[in-house]
């Protein structure tokens, strides 16, 4: 974490308590968001602090929220226990994160302060009878929080004092959105509120106007995007458009890239054109598109394709097109590197978009001069075998396939839609010639592209290609296929309410 050279913790007013907790932790100084939000949260104000993960802004709401519950016990008139403390977390494993901070933070103040963390669904039981004991603070997700209220195993309308929204730019990208509108319902009237982001988003301006009231805005000068030490980002030089397909097929069934995968590009047409091209490799892949009427469905691309999508564990993004703007490349690479986990971005960069990629690269470093986009370690000429498979596939990929493609994926919206469910019963006719349309044609699969042969292999990697498993026997085989599917991490991927996908193209 960076230090602050200014206001230290022991002449904001913290309780001495809290300052002993500071100092057994080893802090010698605040950080920049600590040194900002603390005295301003102890004013009673309502603060949106952009913070990213690592830079202590942890500590920066649970000091002022301690602080609040030790004075209110302390000078305030005798009050029966209650939850007044409530703080919201994007998964269960920050969840955990933020109780054990809190609880270091409030260690020489135990008997004054309990916090609760009820966000595992397996503790169901324990979590109710904890919460009868009213804890000071209680942290968790939106579901769970919501459903305790719902169950009336909580209950804050009355007591609530002081809310935390943490990591508030991954609430509604991992699906809460709907949650948090209900759970704020149960809430009082006047409370006070930080929302703490890595990035202030229009999820997170939504999320401002609903939770906050007269806020100050913290926008700190720091990186928009984690260190080099949690994410690695590349630019990966592609002489021809041919070059940039050739090198994706080859890092994707080489294994080169593993995990889930995120692959921009700037248009629709392109991202029906990759996943085509994908397919011809038995590589699974999914577009998610725009233009759908899903409830996913945001009007910034940039930062649209994230709500109501299970964007959980992100290994990689990948810029198969260069982003348009500095600030569409940060929306893009801030996808993966979230809540602590470690992330990769590659770039691929034709030479004549040299000039803008360095625009990029100017916002990335601001006055440093270490560049932050290294070059990617990649021989071109490893893997010139490919290329016949390349064109081939490419060439499979016709305008008209791109069409049905797209064809067929309104369709199936259209036959799925809740909005037309009504119409269809009315309608049974419409319905009837829509699912015996013309069937669609899209690109013929080649099934033997789906197999890479050793010699094709570049010899450094060879032994490290794991081959492909032989056929079971069919009473076996489907258990295998079932745990399989179930370890496939590309799967996860999945619109609210709807069926999982494998992986995803964003436009």
């Amino acid at each position: 974490m960076e230090e602050s050279d200014a206001l230290g913790f022991e002449h904001m007013g913290l309780d001495p308590r809290l300052l002993q907790a500071v100092t057994d932790l080893g802090w010698s100084r605040p950080t920049l968001i600590q040194e900002k939000a603390i005295p301003l949260a102890l004013e009673g104000k309502d603060l949106l602090a952009r913070a990213r993960t690592g830079s202590g802004k942890t500590a920066a709401y649970a000091l002022p929220m301690l602080q609040l519950l030790l004075d209110r016990k302390a000078t305030g008139p005798v009050a029966e226990q209650a939850v007044r403390g409530l703080v919201l977390v994007p998964t269960k494993e920050l969840a955990r994160q933020a109780q054990t901070m809190i609880q270091q933070l409030a260690k020489y103040c135990a008997r004054d302060v309990r916090v609760a963390n009820v966000s595992a669904a397996e503790d169901s039981a324990a979590q109710r009878a904890v919460l009868m004991e009213k804890p000071d603070v209680v942290v968790g997700t939106p579901s769970r929080i919501l459903g305790h209220l719902q169950q009336e195993t909580l209950r804050l309308r009355d007591s609530l004092e002081l809310l935390v929204v943490d990591e508030a730019d991954l609430l509604f990208s991992f699906g809460f959105e709907e949650e948090l509108k209900s759970l704020l319902c149960h809430l009082p009237r006047i409370y006070q509120a930080f929302l703490m982001s890595a990035t202030l988003n229009e999820d997170v301006q939504a999320l401002k106007e609903l939770v906050l009231h007269n806020p100050v805005t913290l926008k700190l000068q720091e990186s928009q995007l984690p260190g080099p030490e949690q994410l690695q980002q590349f630019q990966v030089v592609c002489e021809t458009e041919e070059d940039k397909f050739l090198l994706l097929y080859a890092l994707l069934k080489l294994s080169l890239v593993r995990g889930k995968a995120l692959l921009f590009v700037n248009t629709l047409e392109r991202s029906y054109r990759l996943r085509l091209f994908l397919e011809q490799f038995s590589i699974p892949s999914c577009v998610l598109n725009g233009e759908l009427p899903l409830r996913s469905r945001a009007s910034d691309p940039e930062a649209g394709v994230a709500r109501g999508i299970d964007f959980h564990h992100v290994s990689a993004v990948l810029n198969f097109d260069l982003p348009p703007t500095p600030e569409a490349y940060v929306h893009r690479a801030g996808r993966t590197a979230r809540a602590n986990n470690p992330g990769i971005v590659l770039t691929f960069v034709l030479p004549t978009e040299q000039s803008h990629l360095g625009k990029i690269e100017e916002l990335l470093s601001g006055e440093g001069e270490i560049p932050v986009l290294l070059p990617y370690q990649f021989r071109m000429e490893e893997i010139e075998g490919f290329r016949y498979r390349c064109r081939d596939a490419m060439h499979s990929v016709t305008k008209q396939a791109i069409r049905e493609a797209r064809l067929k994926e309104i369709k199936e919206e259209l036959l799925h839609s809740e909005k037309l469910k009504t119409y269809f019963e009315d309608n049974p006719r419409d319905l009837q010639l829509l699912r015996h349309d013309l069937p669609l044609h899209p690109a013929v699969v080649k099934p033997h592209l789906g197999h890479v042969p050793d010699y094709l292999v570049p010899p450094a990697l060879r032994g490290l290609i794991r081959p492909p498993k032989k056929r079971k026997k069919p009473s076996s085989s489907c258990r295998k296929a079932k745990k399989v599917k179930a370890q496939n991490p590309l799967r996860s991927f999945s619109h609210r309410g709807k069926k999982p996908k494998p992986t995803a193209l964003p436009s």
